[in-house]
């Protein structure tokens, strides 16, 4: 050996690297390649199943900064049907390798789109690629960058294969100027009913790059209690990784829920686990392989018929107030301090350009929001501008805050079309007959869920006899409540509201709480009594679309929690008791005759009869009395 390289380490170092660079040219070309602007159709070309864009673009990687992979470039895909209607002009991403759930992998030249069509028969693309200085945001920077602009060509669509639950046997849900989502391919209407909690459902170890500041107070999950729920045949990533959380949502589709919900940035927050980017504090910097496999989860809910509810931000970050004590500090986690600025922009445009074509869903602009009406109003202004599929975009805020804040957001005055309302437990009723009746008088009705339930620590508790669970959650003030009674007051009080159904909190202070929670079978009969629910809803026949709240025809003007109805007068009624017993109906505005059957919510199945089997318009009638268990809830249902 050389004696000068022999003991001489800086000298051996320097000789290294003069052959890694010397072999870089050749030896490492093709993996910094760019691609030739040629485009790959993948997925299954079927109507409403993702159909998937891949461009050979220009080489990147996550961390480059001259070009900036994330800001430097600009990629939409417009889609058009061989009729011209529709068209969707969707943005683009950065992929990686284009395998990267799999391989982690952090740069690469694939580039990728998504569309769900809505029609069957050919569809047409075309590529529209820029590049420039800041373009992602401010897109008039940005000059054509060929041969990546430009591209066209077409794919044929064939029917769905799907049925059942599955979303994609009924198309897109959209917001209709209803107070209910309604499926662009079936014309079914949605209720739901499933978990708030945990909020920090992505803080999962099997994610990569998956971190907590807060690791007592926000522990990461491994959902283990969901592992045996995985099933053969279902989607993992890497070498089997993701089973436990894919069980989840098996567990959820097999109990009766439907929706899910979870936070996609809670940095600054009481978690403080969630993040889309490569380091929490780079706002600028996705992470690919993270995000991927985040899109494996929506991807399978999806297919189980679970509607993903995105909460975008946590109320600790969601703008520079630091809260009443400090006001003058300021939030570094807080995009552009609250603004819709850069760093806003990049990180809705890339939750649209992953995950907007899925197809039932929602973008919640804040857990618990507390921005101005002129922050709140452009960050739904842009969300509605990138999202050319439409989807809905809700609020939710502070019980007491919601008198300020949700009049000023009601019409035509912002893109939102919905509350998730958050009330105590036993306000469901009348806080969604609140925001349902002023969002019609403004002229665009509000879809309505009761998202959140109070007290705050509480929430709704654990099923009686989960881990010596006792099933019963005891107030400040020394009151007592149970899953029946959220049941009762919270489930059917929206749903008798008109709203559009219930996602469970799970409190701080119980068992599987809203940061901690890994086992949603801690709630496995209030799953049950939620699918009941929205069994009935869907499958009962009654015209709820045309049906408003009507209390006052069973004894009940001011709507307190007592006995609730719904009406489309003259033609059908459907009344709740939620104690039971005995009720009259006014139908003294209607006219002919109509059948009574009941239902029971706790245990579902088929209509039933009771004492009475048929009234007629004029007057007060009674109903009569219920087939069996007189002190329980029942519902009855009156129509021609």
């Amino acid at each position: 050996m050389n004696q000068d390289l022999a003991f001489n380490p800086k000298r051996r170092l320097r000789v290294a690297a003069f052959i890694l660079s010397s072999l870089g040219a050749s030896f490492f070309a093709e993996a910094k390649t760019d691609g030739d602007g040629s485009v790959e159709i993948g997925g299954e070309l079927r109507q409403w199943h993702a159909v998937t864009l891949d461009l050979a673009g220009p080489h990147a990687a996550e961390r480059d900064r001259a070009p900036h992979p994330f800001l430097d470039y600009s990629f939409f895909v417009t889609f058009t049907h061989e009729s011209g209607v529709p068209t969707y002009t969707v943005p683009g991403y950065f992929a990686a390798d284009g395998d990267a759930a799999n391989t982690s992998a952090d740069s690469g030249n694939v580039w990728r789109a998504h569309v769900s069509p809505d029609k069957t028969g050919k569809w047409y693309y075309r590529t529209h690629f820029s590049a420039g200085d800041d373009v992602a945001v401010e897109p008039s920077k940005g000059k054509a960058l060929a041969p990546f602009d430009g591209v066209t060509g077409s794919f044929e669509v064939a029917e769905s294969n799907k049925s059942g639950r599955d979303f994609r046997s009924q198309g897109r849900l959209e917001y209709v100027n209803q107070r209910y989502l309604r499926f662009a391919g079936d014309g079914t209407y949605f209720f739901k009913a499933g978990p708030d909690a945990p909020e920090t459902m992505l803080a999962y170890t099997e994610f990569d790059n998956t971190m907590t500041m807060l690791p007592n107070k926000g522990p990461l999950k491994e959902w283990k209690p969901h592992l045996d729920d995985w099933n053969d045949g279902d989607p993992t990533w890497g070498e089997g990784r993701g089973k436990a959380l894919i069980g989840a949502m098996n567990y959820l589709h097999n109990a009766g829920a439907n929706v899910v919900s979870f936070l996609t940035y809670n940095a600054g927050g009481d978690g403080d686990n969630v993040w889309p980017y490569r380091s929490r504090d780079d706002k600028f910097v996705f992470d690919c392989s993270k995000l991927d496999q985040w899109g494996t989860i929506f991807s399978h809910a999806q297919s189980l018929g679970i509607f993903l509810h995105f909460k975008t931000q946590e109320n600790e970050s969601d703008d520079n107030r630091a809260g009443a004590a400090r006001r003058d500090a300021l939030i570094p986690e807080a995009m552009d301090g609250g603004l819709l600025g850069p760093e806003r922009k990049l990180y809705y445009r890339e939750l649209v350009a992953r995950y907007g074509h899925n197809l039932a869903l929602n973008w919640n602009l804040g857990e618990e929001n507390t921005q101005s009406y002129g922050e709140v109003r452009d960050i739904a202004a842009y969300l509605d501008e990138i999202d050319d599929y439409d989807h809905p975009i809700v609020i939710h805020t502070f019980p007491q805050h919601q008198d300020s804040v949700y009049p000023t957001l009601l019409g035509a005055k912002t893109a939102i079309v919905g509350a998730s309302l958050q009330n105590e437990w036993n306000q469901a009723h009348q806080r969604t007959l609140q925001w349902i009746k002023a969002s019609e008088l403004a002229g665009k009705p509000w879809v309505c869920p009761n998202d959140e339930q109070g007290p705050a620590g509480l929430g709704v508790p654990p099923d009686p006899g989960y881990k010596d669970f006792n099933g019963t959650a005891i107030d400040k003030h020394g009151h007592t409540y149970d899953l029946h009674d959220i049941r009762k007051l919270t489930l059917w009080g929206n749903l008798m509201a008109g709203g559009a159904g219930v996602e469970y909190y799970f409190g701080y202070k119980l068992l599987e709480n809203d940061l901690v929670a890994q086992d949603y079978r801690s709630r496995d009969q209030s799953w049950k009594y939620g699918r009941i629910a929205i069994d009935f809803f869907q499958e009962s026949g009654l015209p709820f679309p045309l049906m408003r709240n009507a209390d006052a025809l069973v004894g009940n003007p001011n709507n307190v929690n007592g006995n609730f109805c719904l009406a489309a007068e003259n033609e059908a009624y459907l009344v709740y008791l939620p104690e039971g017993g005995k009720v009259e109906l006014d139908l003294s505005d209607a006219s002919g005759d109509f059948k009574v059957e009941w239902f029971n919510p706790r245990e579902g199945g088929k209509f039933q009869k009771g004492s009475v089997k048929k009234v007629s318009g004029g007057s007060k009638v009674s109903l009569g009395k219920a087939p069996a268990d007189a002190s329980e809830d029942w519902a009855i249902i009156v129509r021609r």
